[in-house]
C-alpha cells in the first residue's frame, strides 16, 4: 500500500460470522457500501476465489469494472481476511486499477472491521490528492458505519441514504467520524495480507 492509502476501521457489536455475511454475500454487500451498486460474480479462480463484475450507478452514467477477490477464514488466531483487486477502463470512472483487503479481528465485544486500500486516479494525480480521495475515503467510512448499525440494530441500510447526511436532528443516523482513519502503531492491524500479494489480476 502507498502512503495515500486510503484506511477504516470500525467496532461492531456483532459476531465475526455476522460481520462476514453482511460484508461477502454479494446480494447484502452493495445495499451498505456507497462505492458499488451491484456486484456480479462470473467466474471462480484456479487458486480459490472469484472474480466479478461490479457496477456504480450514477445519475447519467454507469461505470462498470471488473475485480477478482479471496477470503481467508480458516485462520488460526480467529481472525479472517478477504483481498480484492479491481479494474475499469471507463474514463468518467475516478478510480482506475486498485488492490485493497478487509480484516475481521474478533473481540470481547464484537468485531474490529477494517479495510485498507489504494487504486490509480482516473482524473489525475492533483485533482485525486485535493478533491476525490477525500470523497472516497468518507464514502467508506459512512458506509462502515452503515454496516455498523446494520449488524447491530437490524436497520436495513436502505433507511440511511445520502440524504439522511443532513438529518441532524437523528443521532443514530451513519458518521464517518465514528471511524477511525489511520492505522494503529506497533500493530499489523494495517498490514495487506499476503493473499493479496498472490491474488490473481482482473
Amino acid at each position: 500500500m502507498g502512503d495515500m492509502a486510503i484506511y477504516v476501521e470500525i467496532e461492531i457489536r456483532a459476531t465475526v460470522d455476522q460481520v462476514w455475511q453482511l460484508t461477502q454475500d454479494v446480494d447484502q454487500h452493495p445495499r451498505w457500501d456507497l462505492r458499488f451498486s451491484s456486484i456480479t460474480p462470473v467466474a471462480p479462480l484456479p487458486a480459490g476465489g472469484s472474480r466479478f463484475v461490479y457496477e456504480r450507478r450514477l445519475l447519467l452514467h454507469t461505470i462498470t469494472g471488473t475485480g477478482t477477490s479471496l477470503g481467508d477464514k480458516q485462520r488460526p488466531d480467529g481472525t479472517r481476511t478477504s483481498a480484492l483487486r479491481f479494474a475499469t477502463d471507463d474514463r468518467l470512472s475516478p478510480l482506475r486499477s486498485g488492490r485493497g483487503y478487509w480484516r475481521y479481528i474478533p473481540t470481547s465485544h464484537g468485531t474490529t472491521f477494517i479495510t485498507g486500500f489504494d487504486y490509480d486516479p482516473g482524473w489525475g494525480k492533483l485533482i485525486d490528492r485535493l478533491i476525490m480521495r477525500k470523497i472516497i475515503g468518507w464514502m467508506t467510512a459512512w458506509s462502515f458505519d452503515r454496516l455498523r448499525i446494520w449488524a447491530e440494530t437490524g436497520t436495513p441500510p436502505e433507511r440511511w441514504t445520502i440524504a439522511s447526511v443532513l438529518a441532524l436532528w437523528r443521532p443514530a443516523r451513519p458518521k464517518a467520524a465514528r471511524c477511525r482513519r489511520t492505522p494503529r502503531r506497533g500493530t499489523a492491524m494495517g498490514l495487506a495480507p499476503t493473499s493479496l500479494h498472490t491474488l490473481e489480476a482482473p
